[in-house]
């Protein structure tokens, strides 16, 4: 059985350095938000995302927004992830129960490369990260990816994660999925699902 875990907030803890960049940058949040365009056609976070351009990208772009003149890739420097070893624990007892777990996560570069050095993905065996796939989630693309390389079926397949547009949508495709509460829960529904 394959299964695809999200990162932040399952495996570790969600990113919540805006409010340390609008600190360091000495500007409110809403203003940072309307400098890259949140939730506009023109969203610099969200291409990002989406892997259409990488954070060097997105501060010069920011930068012409702002007026400002950020040279640092924020995200990455000031991003660090804590892992959930409880959840990091299930994934290893998967994989020794010969399942093969895979990590489906919507990131940007300056994170991803963050991750890499910390070898917070080493415990997976494929990682699927939405800045170098083209396309992130809710989008079922996202999913139909990932069952495409790893040559699987959606209904031999769960997918795990702490949103629930996400867990809506890869049910969509036929995927078993699996709303993240705790890691707790999800021992759970894993042994419903295994037993």
């Amino acid at each position: 059985m394959l299964f695809i875990f999200d990162m932040g907030g399952v495996c570790c803890n969600t990113w919540k350095g805006t409010d340390r960049i609008c600190e360091v940058l000495g500007i409110t949040k809403e203003d940072f938000e309307r400098f890259y365009g949140k939730k506009t056609e023109n969203d610099l976070f969200a291409a990002c995302t989406k892997g259409t351009i990488d954070t060097s990208v997105f501060w010069k772009e920011f930068n012409k927004a702002s007026g400002m003149n950020v040279n640092t890739d924020w995200f990455h420097f000031l991003f660090h992830p804590v892992m959930n070893e409880k959840t990091v624990k299930i994934i290893e007892n998967l994989k020794k129960a010969g399942h093969r777990v895979v990590c489906g996560t919507n990131t940007i570069s300056g994170h991803y490369q963050n991750h890499v050095e910390n070898g917070d993905y080493a415990f997976f065996d494929q990682t699927y990260a939405s800045c170098l796939m083209g396309v992130a989630k809710p989008d079922p693309a996202f999913y139909r990816f990932i069952l495409l390389a790893e040559e699987a079926e959606a209904r031999n397949t769960v997918f795990i994660d702490d949103r629930i547009e996400n867990v809506e949508s890869a049910a969509g495709t036929g995927i078993k999925a699996i709303h993240f509460t705790s890691p707790e829960d999800l021992q759970k529904e894993i042994d419903k699902i295994t037993g």
